[in-house]
């Protein structure tokens, strides 16, 4: 215990600001800035930057003190752990006003696409999103997808256009298809939105107790502390950290 005591005043700078930087964190300070509420357009300058800065502090500070106040285990393999890491990490985005991880990508795409006028870009779009966001085609949706718009332009014999309702009507019953063949409902989509979540809360805490177990083993090396045993990662309270 004298090890993970003397560990906790070490470390406390490294995981209070892993917990809330690192890149696929729920709270990530991209995000505080990408959700801050733009300053008035008549502001200039120095004082637009002030509010915005003062917005992405004010929400940091709603984080940090919900992470100071929720028990967080840090065991991926739990999955009781899993869900209340989850939870907690909506209960910051909801208090601080962020987006969920569903909610920012549909952002992107929403940011990505405006612009573009054909389905087939669209579509190769979405996979450059896909990609970039980490996640797998694990289903191989993206090729019937494409399969399904070969087909409607076939029919068509011309590029399909997104402004074209009537043949975009006829992608969209493609797609309806294709969602169906591999079980996927509307109405579930809330369902698979907690199921991302769960995977993302997962992921996250695997990085935490990987970082948690390299930083004990760094500390593990100095001199004081060769003695001492390492503490299991599970026993850590990340609310002394912070």
């Amino acid at each position: 215990m004298a090890f993970a005591a003397r560990l906790l005043s070490k470390s406390r700078q490294l995981y209070g600001s892993q917990l809330i930087l690192r890149q696929h964190n729920a709270t990530p300070v991209r995000f505080f800035a990408k959700d801050a509420a733009p300053p008035p357009k008549a502001l200039k300058g120095e004082e637009m930057l002030k509010n915005i800065f003062s917005d992405v502090k004010k929400k940091f500070e709603t984080a940090m003190g919900i992470l100071r106040k929720e028990k967080i285990t840090i065991d991926p393999d739990d999955p009781a752990a899993v869900s209340q890491y989850a939870k907690v990490m909506k209960t910051i985005r909801d208090k601080a006003g962020l987006l969920s991880e569903s909610q920012r990508i549909k952002h992107t795409i929403e940011t990505e696409t405006q612009d573009i006028q054909d389905a087939r870009t669209y579509l190769l779009t979405l996979q450059e999103i896909r990609v970039k966001s980490g996640f797998t085609n694990e289903l191989g949706a993206e090729s019937m997808m494409m399969d399904a718009l070969e087909k409607v332009e076939k029919e068509m014999k011309k590029p399909l256009m997104r402004n074209d309702k009537q043949g975009m009507a006829l992608l969209l019953a493609e797609f309806d298809k294709i969602n169906k063949k591999l079980g996927i409902r509307k109405e579930e989509l809330p369902k698979y939105e907690e199921e991302l979540e769960l995977k993302i809360a997962k992921a996250q805490l695997q990085e935490l107790k990987k970082d948690a177990i390299e930083a004990m083993e760094t500390q593990k090396k100095r001199e004081e502390f060769k003695d001492e045993a390492m503490p299991d990662v599970k026993s850590l309270d990340i609310r002394n950290f912070l």
